[in-house]
């Protein structure tokens, strides 16, 4: 089962969040009305990692300018690199 929760809504019960995900509860976290990431269990093997290349937010276009003086480059290398 894969429940969606807003970010705001995570921030105020992460502890809750935590446990469920612990038991086996899925979440996908939407940020700005956008799907951001999962939180599975970490024993979870079923799901295959798969290739950062079919990821939509990999090298997805700028969505503004960033204030720490790094290009998109920069902050793709210190996301993605493994």
């Amino acid at each position: 089962m894969n429940t969606l929760i807003n970010a705001k809504e995570l921030r105020a019960t992460l502890p809750a969040v935590v446990e469920k995900v612990r038991r086996g509860a899925r979440y996908t976290v939407v940020y700005r009305s956008r799907p951001a990431f999962q939180l599975i269990p970490v024993e979870d093997q079923s799901v295959p990692a798969g290739s950062i290349a079919g990821d939509p937010l990999y090298r997805a276009g700028a969505l503004g300018r960033s204030t720490d003086g790094r290009t998109a480059a920069d902050h793709d290398q210190v996301l993605y690199v493994k």
